[in-house]
């Protein structure tokens, strides 16, 4: 976990250098553990990149980016400092200014982009640690440019129109080259149970002047999945692994682009695969999140009688990750995430990442697969 949210991966975003040392990374752990492994590339569009940080300044305030405002997806690309007067929402012409308004909706910039105006500021609530968390896909680009300011701060501008507001968006977007990372450890004989184990490896990347460790969305995740799948492998009595029972892994790259990777690979799977996806793992709280699609009767069974056994508390919970693109493609799928605070901003760091909570994770997979395999038909 620690080694993903290290520097030298610089956030993991998908098709950037660092997101591709993850990748190959991932590969050689894999192998260590005895899997049989494949990289499998994918390409992705429509991807947000800063090409520098974007700047907002209203008279002599200038304003702090990710804390007090952040760029909006759709927002068009202002490279150099584009400068205007400070106008409300309701002034008789728009041209030549920034003009506050409650949203950036379709009616609202195309009288922007009508009247030229420079540019929209909109309010954008923030996280509990403060924070705007930082998103890389969204809306397609536009041709008005817009900057989502915090939301009291947004209100504070009623006071100042006039004012010159200076601003730049620095952000275009990008077609990337994602790599998904498949482990078969296990093939299952014919009509034997096969369990896939996935977790995204990917993060929103760094920004120019800020790091994004992902460490719990979803270096935990990654973690957990090897864990479980080191303890599992092989066979008794060093394994868990019943014979005739496939096991196999999927670290999957993307998901933070809208679940590519595993939109990619779900079609490639025989039917009636079970899919444990754990997408975070670094605070359990009073229970872990669970979500079942596709035929999921016995993998919801299965993971019940594992929270009793290990004593890992569940509740059902929305888990929007991969688990639903496999459970999309007919295959019974369950996410289950022990999430935190701070997704996608600075704060997502190792060290708040708890080691109970990755062992009671593991635990957790671990014991699910094993109900799986040994009650075949009975769930």
């Amino acid at each position: 976990m620690r080694e993903l949210a290290s520097e030298r991966y610089s956030g993991r975003r998908i098709g950037t250098s660092g997101g591709k040392a993850a990748a190959v990374w991932l590969a050689d752990r894999l192998r260590g553990l005895g899997a049989a492994v494949r990289l499998d590339t994918f390409g992705v569009g429509g991807v947000k990149e800063l090409r520098a940080t974007p700047t907002l300044s209203v008279g002599s305030r200038e304003f702090v980016h990710r804390r007090e405002f952040a760029e909006q997806l759709s927002s068009a690309e202002v490279p150099a400092p584009r400068s205007g007067p400070l106008l409300a929402a309701d002034a008789d012409s728009w041209r030549g200014g920034w003009v506050a308004v409650a949203a950036a909706d379709a009616r609202t910039t195309a009288r922007a982009e009508k009247e030229q105006a420079a540019g929209l500021l909109v309010p954008r609530g923030v996280d509990e640690a403060g924070w705007m968390p930082k998103m890389i896909a969204g809306p397609a680009t536009g041709n008005v440019a817009i900057l989502s300011m915090r939301s009291d701060l947004h209100t504070g501008l009623a006071d100042r129109a006039g004012e010159t507001v200076t601003a730049t968006v620095p952000m275009r977007t990008v077609t990337a080259t994602g790599t998904n990372v498949y482990g078969v450890f296990a093939e299952p004989l014919p009509g034997a149970v096969a369990v896939l184990l996935t977790a995204h490896f990917d993060g929103v990347g760094d920004d120019p002047h800020l790091r994004y460790p992902a460490a719990a969305d979803n270096a935990s995740g990654v973690a957990v999945v090897l864990e479980a799948a080191r303890l599992l492998s092989g066979r008794p009595p060093s394994g868990r692994l019943p014979k005739g029972v496939g096991l196999s892994v999927a670290l999957l790259d993307g998901e933070e682009v809208g679940a590519r990777g595993s939109a990619h690979h779900a079609p490639q799977l025989t039917p009636g695969t079970y899919v444990i996806n754990v997408d975070g793992a670094a605070q359990l709280g009073t229970a872990a999140a669970v979500e079942a699609g596709g035929p999921a009767e016995p993998l919801l069974a299965a993971v019940d009688q594992a929270g009793r056994l290990t004593g890992v508390p569940l509740r059902a919970g929305a888990m929007a990750s991969d688990n639903r693109r496999y459970a999309a493609a007919g295959l019974p799928a369950i996410g289950i995430g022990m999430g935190m605070p701070g997704y996608q901003t600075t704060a997502e760091t190792p060290d708040r990442v708890e080691a109970r909570t990755l062992l009671a994770a593991a635990q957790l997979v671990v014991a699910t697969v094993d109900h799986l395999a040994n009650n075949a038909g009975n769930t």
